[in-house]
């Protein structure tokens, strides 16, 4: 990425804003608070009130993001999380896209958290449809725009940190619903020919599918296609439901 992105860059929006700052992580300030406090923030176990801090800078930028775009300045996030440009420079020393990154992470996590608790509990076929909805819902809200989406391609989608936020990310979605899969095979209602754990990557490729043509769109339309085929398929394969149709 360019030497650039390592600044809180300014933008011109529709609401009044004080002019940006124009504080960057330059070499000199690097040293001075790497070697004061980056073991506090980063080396040293955070103590409650800090991690409360540092959470509370990343919620505030992850909602200026989610309102604003990436391009949000440093004055924007100061504001909004009342911290001041040294506890910036404490909890982030290496600048606008380690904090990114951590942003990123925390957007990650609330794609799963708002899949729960149904995510965890695909037990029956009442649950797979509760979840079906929580899904629907959790996007439908999102609307067209994605944070994450958006984060990683800021970051690059090739850097390591991006890609273990997404690698991460979908290791855990499909791991999620890979268990429910087992669950309802041990249950007797799904084959236990499938694969529980290709099973749950294609349902995490046709849901994000769907989540790609509800962006381009705003027509949730294919993501309920996308969840409800899925789910259809798994109780087609139901043995009893074999059974009884003389398969």
């Amino acid at each position: 990425m360019a030497l650039c992105s390592t600044v809180f860059t300014s933008r011109r929006t529709r609401r009044q804003r004080r002019r940006p700052c124009a504080l960057k992580w330059t070499q000199e300030s690097k040293k001075s608070f790497r070697g004061k406090e980056r073991g506090a923030a980063v080396g040293a176990k955070l103590t409650t009130k800090g991690a409360a801090t540092r959470d509370r800078i990343i919620e505030g930028a992850a909602a200026e993001i989610r309102e604003h775009g990436v391009t949000a300045t440093l004055d924007d996030i100061r504001a909004r999380t009342r911290t001041s440009k040294s506890q910036l420079f404490h909890y982030f020393p290496d600048g606008r896209e380690q904090l990114l990154l951590a942003v990123a992470r925390y957007e990650a996590d609330r794609v799963l958290a708002d899949q729960q608790p149904q995510l965890s509990r695909l037990t029956s076929w009442d649950a797979w449809l509760a979840w079906r909805d929580a899904v629907i819902a959790r996007y439908r809200e999102q609307g067209q725009q994605c944070p994450l989406s958006a984060l990683i391609t800021q970051l690059g989608r090739a850097t390591p940190g991006a890609q273990a936020v997404v690698t991460e990310l979908m290791s855990q979605w499909q791991a999620e619903i890979a268990a429910g899969v087992r669950h309802m095979q041990a249950a007797g209602e799904v084959s236990p020919d499938l694969d529980p754990a290709r099973t749950a990557a294609a349902i995490v490729a046709a849901t994000q599918g769907g989540v790609v043509m509800l962006m381009s769109t705003g027509d949730t339309t294919p993501l309920e296609a996308a969840l409800d085929l899925a789910i259809g398929y798994l109780q087609a394969s139901s043995p009893a439901l074999r059974a009884s149709l003389g398969d």
